[in-house]
């Protein structure tokens, strides 16, 4: 059997139950070497093959999945965060599907979710955001043609940008021509939960000079939006004159 599993966003504790056990059973691991945290190797037995995939081609890590396959092993294949944001999974799974190999995926805790909790935000605040945005921008992989950071950006919504801290010039460039005002609140998470973690508060006109006052280009998350500010309203869920199925208001 092959699982799929989402590493989390970096501290080794952040990973599931469910995805920790696995990895202590599994006879192969193959792991995005260039993100996941090593310390998650450590859960393994000390039998198990651990592969490296990051300089791996797709062919190559299916070939591993077979020959685990043949030899009645189980694989864990270990990916960053949550497999299905930019994992490059669903080609792996076409290419077992056509082998006739069964494969599970074990969700992850996701960088966007982390860097929510490092900067005590909420991407859905009552009156100011009802809806997050995840995107990157385009870079040696082309993005659809109406997914531009400047097309998402007129919406106004929260946005989270992944693997676009090497294009802070253009995605900066794109934000305000999407609608965002300068002064709208912007942060820069740099590996968050690893020991190194940086978190860079400012608005979409310093957004670049963030980066380079601070030397990051790579392994950041950019987060924009008034939810940054903080929340304008109450939110009605725990309104004592709110009434719903739990809980009645005032007579």
């Amino acid at each position: 059997m092959i699982y799929f599993i989402g590493a989390g966003p970096g501290a080794p504790d952040l990973i599931t139950l469910r995805g920790r056990e696995l990895l202590g059973r599994a006879d192969r691991i193959i792991y995005a070497g260039s993100l996941v945290n090593p310390e998650l190797l450590g859960f393994a037995r000390a039998s198990c093959k651990v592969l490296n995939s990051a300089a791996l081609t797709l062919e190559e890590v299916i070939a591993e999945f077979a020959a685990g396959e043949r030899q009645k092993e189980m694989t864990v294949r270990l990916h960053t965060g949550d497999p299905s944001l930019y994992g490059a999974v669903r080609e792996q799974m076409e290419a077992l599907d056509l082998l006739g190999l069964a494969y599970e995926v074990v969700p992850g805790v996701s960088s966007f979710c982390a860097a929510a909790g490092t900067l005590g935000a909420e991407y859905t605040l009552p009156g100011v955001s009802q809806s997050l945005i995840i995107t990157r921008a385009e870079g040696r992989t082309s993005v659809p043609r109406r997914e531009g950071i400047a097309e998402l950006a007129s919406h106004g919504a929260s946005m989270a940008i992944f693997l676009s801290a090497g294009l802070l010039a253009e995605v900066q460039k794109d934000l305000l021509a999407g609608g965002y005002s300068e002064d709208t609140p912007a942060a820069l998470v740099y590996r968050v939960s690893w020991p190194d973690e940086k978190v860079l508060r400012g608005t979409v006109g310093t957004l670049l000079a963030l980066g380079e006052e601070n030397r990051i280009s790579k392994t950041a998350l950019i987060l924009v939006g008034d939810f940054l500010r903080g929340r304008k309203e109450r939110s009605r869920l725990y309104d004592p004159a709110f009434s719903h199925g739990f809980r009645p208001g005032p007579a």
